[in-house]
């Protein structure tokens, strides 16, 4: 028994082989274990599916992800042996990082500009914007596993790889320009400082020194993580301990004079004539300018309690509240040093929220202490003019050299080990294909040497960049970017309500992580709007390329193991919707098209898979499928489970917008009832079913050569295996002659009245083989083809052109609709034809029937048709009247033959041609086979036909 589209089911046999289930499609190319071999011969026994080992689907219906429960990348929060701990790994370089030069070189000047209170409120504000950061870091950092890569890591397995890829690489460029700015930093300091013309000194040299300072590091860094902690703690206690040499100064060190330094050249301008200022300034640096260091004094301290706005005297600027923010904020900025050395840390999850959190409060408290003692122990006129004060008012100015040389380096190596472990891991992930293959080496325990040396390079390469200042604006983007991504990340986690996420860290909500988000773009439109729209462009380029990236290879790695939060995100919110759709107030005005597609080969359905994905218009789109079996107990999973990605990637080829429902039993005809049923959710359940009609001899498969299949990059599995898969004839489950084992022609029409006793509105395809869109684009003779419509009831024509029925209705809204669509739209017409008795009024009907069609806001061209020659065959049989309703299988031959010629005179050249479906007889078992000939007869030698039988109304005329 056949099909046409290969869509009626002939049901497809299930054999199992040591729980391995071999699975075959009635009429070829059903799911087997694994797709057929290349040379086209079954695979052996045992064979799995041909998925990239390391991109293997998920099955539906469960789920996988980073400690997925049994799977292979289980992994839980134990100890790494050999890790670093809380202080050695988190604590002490988040603290050195954030301390960095504001501590020591611009905090003073912030105090002087802003008076103490106003300085503590920008830090509040820093600091609260800070904080934001670190709840969401520390929510996501405690919520599973984490693995090297620091915020890339988090940010990918969170927002799914293109974003993470794209934060990543903007993270690791952040990283690399910031350490070659601290060593530069600290190259100036050095020559300005100790140097004292004993060193040559040029742009030359300083890329030299540079170069040379940056392979000390080099060399620290390829030691490993181990020698980093002992560097981070040794750093740490050094800078605590000159840090409390300044505080043993501020409490014992009495009034005093201070120089203002030399570097401050507008404090030393002169007027050239005092007596004509007109004539300009000069430097004269014989005077000796001194400031008042007061010690304890509450009289300074009042004095210095509120704003006084001057000048930057390094740039002759003026200041204001958005200078002193931006300075402030820029030191604060570290809080992703700790996260950075994720890979390298022993508890992960649990050091990298104690140790962040307990570092931002340290320095918090250090910087206010700060502001305090400066406020209370030296004039305005020195913090402004003198951004060494706390150097000047120290025992000996070589401790707080020593602390601004100590958190320069570290901060240059923490960024040169961060940065460099984020390119290991974006190597890892396979982001960037072949490119970053040599950062994967590692050695040792894990110490990703070659990356490390690659990110040297990119530092070295940064020396020779001669505008250093305006390359850290946006590096300060970048990192607010990153910031920014850990929030959004976070949020969107919270918002999904995920059952696996449930950080062990409590202290955040949606509420903290929105306010993060907004916090962290408005720093950024502060620091520099236009460095911040280019910010976003790179970011945005970056996840466009990646995005084209992935979905153009079979890479995977990422996406499995860690689920896309755009999915979780897109169900929350269906989930949600789709509740509130009520299938009791649906409403006919707003009735569209959800069509189940029942299809047994999609060998040779292609034509028709594409044709009602035309017809859905923007409604519910399911392609069904029973497979002939049951469930074998010793069947290790679900056999259709194995076989669904397979299904899936055929969508995708034909680019389908449609669900794809697979069940099984082992009764053909009790499979399509349960997916007629079950098919669907809530009110969005199939209303229609389309369905192939019963050929005498199977159809071709036409997957292999189809011209639909060339969109290659949505699926994870090859082309050649899933057409081959699809159409491989040694799957083809065969009866005991050796023809194909096909649907019984009773079955069959048994099921067309299941689907009229169930409510649903009846389609079934015939032709759709000689479907051609392509041929539509070309025209016929240079002409638009037709979609052709006889609204026409073959059981009692003398009722027609005298009425319309839900049928014909239903007939014409699918024209309607196919009209509608884009390509159908642009190359064809629809027509529809109405038949009369040439006794009766012509012109009138014909009226009528435009009249019906501009009611119906359809567009299209009328026609009437004389049909005389084929009702002259109709003869009731019993003495039934003409307005009774005969049986279709009575219709007689030369009536049907007759009204087969007059639709192939006016309709051949029709794109499609669509009829009203004679209704199948009340006994399928004695005139199943009747019917069915009488329908082939009806359609003979039709272009592409659907016949159709509607049981429900689809056409308002009501505003």
């Amino acid at each position: 028994m056949s099909n046409d589209g290969g869509t009626i089911f002939g049901g497809p046999s299930v054999t199992s082989y040591g729980g391995i289930v071999n699975e075959m499609f009635d009429g070829g190319g059903g799911p087997v274990d694994g797709p057929p071999a290349s040379n086209g011969k079954s695979p052996k026994k045992g064979a799995v599916p041909l998925i990239d080992e390391e991109s293997q689907s998920t099955p539906r219906g469960s789920t996988a992800g980073d400690g997925a429960v049994g799977s292979p990348s289980m992994e839980f929060a134990t100890s790494r042996p050999g890790g670093l701990s809380t202080i050695s790994g988190v604590f002490a370089p988040v603290a050195l990082s954030m301390f960095s030069i504001l501590l020591f070189m611009r905090m003073g000047f912030v105090v002087g500009q802003l008076g103490f209170l106003m300085t503590i409120l920008q830090l509040a504000m820093a600091y609260a914007i800070v904080m934001l950061t670190v709840l969401s870091l520390c929510a996501i950092s405690s919520n599973g596993a984490v693995e090297g890569g620091g915020v890339y890591y988090m940010i990918s397995r969170s927002l799914g790889p293109e974003f993470g890829g794209a934060i990543g690489v903007l993270f690791f460029v952040a990283n690399v320009f910031s350490c070659a700015l601290y060593i530069s930093g600290f190259t100036e300091a050095l020559m300005n400082n100790i140097g004292n013309g004993q060193f040559p000194d040029s742009p030359t040299w300083r890329f030299l020194y540079c170069v040379l300072v940056s392979l000390v590091l080099l060399v620290l860094s390829l030691l490993g993580s181990a020698l980093f902690a002992k560097t981070a703690l040794i750093t740490f206690m050094l800078i605590s301990i000159c840090y409390f040499t300044w505080i043993l100064s501020v409490v014992f060190n009495g009034p005093m004079a201070v120089a203002i330094p030399k570097v401050n050249t507008p404090a030393y301008r002169v007027l050239v004539n005092a007596s004509d200022p007109s004539q300009g300034t000069v430097e004269d640096f014989t005077q000796n300018l001194t400031a008042n260091y007061t010690g304890w004094s509450f009289h300074t301290l009042g004095e210095n309690m509120f704003p006084n706005y001057t000048m930057d005297y390094t740039t002759e600027k003026p200041t204001d509240f958005a200078l002193m923010f931006a300075i402030i904020f820029s030191g604060v900025t570290g809080l992703m040093a700790g996260a950075n050395m994720s890979g390298e840390l022993a508890r992960p999850s649990v050091s990298i929220p104690r140790g962040t959190v307990q570092a931002v409060f340290t320095t918090l408290f250090a910087y206010i202490a700060t502001a305090f003692l400066m406020a209370a122990t030296s004039s305005r006129y020195l913090l402004q003019n003198d951004y060494t004060v706390m150097m000047d008012t120290n025992f000996h100015r070589i401790f707080i050299l020593i602390g601004i040389f100590s958190t320069t380096l570290f901060s240059s190596m923490s960024n040169l080990i961060g940065s460099s472990r984020v390119l290991n891991r974006l190597s890892h992930d396979k982001l960037f294909g072949c490119l970053l293959r040599p950062a994967k080496i590692e050695i040792g325990d894990r110490n990703p040497v070659v990356s490390v040396v690659i990110t040297w390079i990119c530092v070295v390469l940064v020396f020779l960049v001669g505008a250093m200042n305006k390359i850290a604006k946006l590096t300060s983007i970048f990192f607010l970017l990153s910031y920014m991504g850990v929030n959004v990340a976070t949020l969107a986690l919270e918002l999904t309500s995920a059952p696996n996420f449930r950080p062990t860290f409590k202290y955040f909500s949606w509420q903290t992580c929105a306010l993060g988000v907004i916090a962290t773009g408005t720093m950024m439109l502060v620091v520099d709007a236009s460095m911040s729209a280019l910010g976003v462009v790179v970011l945005m380029t970056l996840i466009m390329v990646l995005h084209y990236q992935l979905i153009n290879t079979n890479f995977q790695a990422p996406s499995v193991s860690s689920g896309s939060i755009s999915q979780a995100l897109i169900y929350h919110q269906v989930r949600k919707y789709l509740l509130l759709l009520d299938v009791r107030k649906e409403h006919v005005k707003y009735w569209r098209p959800q069509i189940l597609l029942l299809v047994s080969r999609p060998a040779s359905a292609c034509s028709l898979l594409d044709f009602v994905n035309d017809l859905k218009k923007s409604g519910l789109y399911v392609v069904g499928h029973v497979r002939k079996g049951d469930m074998d107990s010793s069947a290790v999973v679900d056999p259709l489970q194995q076989v669904f990605p397979y299904w899936l990637s055929l969508i995708d080829y034909l680019k389908l917008k449609a669900f794809v429902e697979l069940t099984m039993s082992n009764n053909i005809r009790h499979g399509i009832q349960q997916l007629m049923r079950l098919s669907g959710l809530g009110a969005m359940k199939p209303n229609t079913v389309v369905i192939g009609f019963h050929e005498l001899a199977p159809s071709q498969a036409t997957l292999q050569e189809s011209q639909l299949l060339k969109d290659l990059r949505f699926s994870k599995i090859d082309r050649a295996a899933v057409v081959e898969y699809f159409t491989a004839g040694d799957y083809m489950p065969k009866e005991l002659n050796g023809n194909l084992e096909r649907l019984a022609p009773v079955d069959y029409v048994n099921v067309l009245k299941d689907v009229l006793h169930m409510t649903k509105n009846l389609c079934v395809a015939r032709h759709f083989s000689k479907l051609d869109k392509e041929a539509l684009s070309r025209g016929w003779n240079g002409q638009k083809r037709y979609i052709d419509v006889w609204p026409v009831d073959l059981q009692k024509p003398q009722e027609t052109g005298l009425g319309w029925d839900n049928s014909s209705l239903f007939l014409l809204q699918l024209a309607c609709i196919l009209s509608m669509s884009s390509r159908w739209r642009s190359y064809t017409k629809l027509r529809v034809f109405i038949c009369v008795n040439s006794l009766q009024d012509m012109h009138r009907r014909e009226r009528q029937l435009k009249n019906m069609l501009q009611t119906l806001r359809i567009e299209g061209e009328s026609s009437v048709v004389p049909w005389d020659h084929v009702v002259c065959h109709y003869q009731p049989t019993n003495g039934a009247s003409g307005n009774t309703t005969i049986p279709s299988v009575d219709l007689p031959p030369a009536y049907i033959s007759a009204f087969n010629d007059m639709v192939k005179r006016y309709s051949e050249e029709a794109a499609i041609t669509l009829l009203n479906l004679p209704v199948p007889p009340n006994s399928a078992e004695d005139d199943g086979e009747k019917y069915l000939e009488m329908v082939r007869n009806l359609t003979d030698a039709f272009p592409p036909t659907l016949l159709v039988h509607g049981v429900s109304s689809v056409i308002s005329t009501a505003l």
